[in-house]
Parts: C-alpha cells; sequence; structure tokens
C-alpha cells in the first residue's frame, strides 16, 4: 500500500466513525434494534479501516486525525439533528482541534 491508500482508509474510518457516534444516540441503549445493528457494524468496519491505515501512516497521526475529525463532525451532527448547541468553551475547544489536526498534517514530522 502506498501513502494515498492509507488516507483513503483514514477517510473512510472517519466516515464511518461519524456514521455510527452519530446515530448512537438513536440506539435508546442498544433497545432500538436497527440502530443498534447499524452502528455495531459501522464502528466494526471504522477500526478496520482505522487499522489499514495505521499500517502506512503513523499511529499518532492517524489516531489524531481520526478524533480530531470525527468529534468536530459529531458536534456539528449534534447540532444539525438534536439541536445541540454548543457553548463557548466548546466552540473554541472544537477550533483547537480542528487547529491542531491541521497543525499535525501539514508540519508535523515522524522519523
Amino acid at each position: 500500500m502506498n501513502l494515498a491508500s492509507g488516507y483513503i482508509f483514514l477517510v473512510l474510518a472517519i466516515i464511518l466513525g461519524i456514521s455510527s457516534n452519530g446515530f448512537l444516540k438513536a440506539t435508546e441503549g442498544f433497545t432500538n434494534i436497527y440502530p443498534t445493528i447499524f452502528c455495531i457494524f459501522t464502528i466494526i468496519a471504522c477500526i478496520f479501516c482505522l487499522s489499514k491505515a495505521m499500517t502506512i501512516i503513523p499511529v499518532g497521526f492517524t489516531y489524531a486525525t481520526y478524533g480530531g475529525l470525527t468529534i468536530t463532525a459529531v458536534t456539528i451532527f449534534g447540532v444539525a439533528k438534536y439541536n445541540q448547541i454548543p457553548n463557548l468553551y466548546a466552540i473554541l475547544g472544537i477550533s483547537l482541534i480542528i487547529v491542531g489536526v491541521i497543525l499535525l498534517n501539514t508540519m508535523g514530522k515522524t522519523n
């Protein structure tokens, strides 16, 4: 695998992570069967893609990018679907996460 395929797997993991986490509330504590099955399937697929990405991209870069972008997207999903409006400090924190992911991926180095 080359670097591009590592990033493709990372993007897939992020999309699957957003899907899984975004619909977790709909499982109602894993009592609603269809959202539960969806969440289980997407989290397994997410971890598979994340592990594939980590074979090419360093673990720290992979997980920081995955975590940061997933947190940001799930927060936006919460605003859109559940009207969960973050306060100023939450917005500031998420902004710092985004800046951190950008810095890590544009200026970070590993040996």
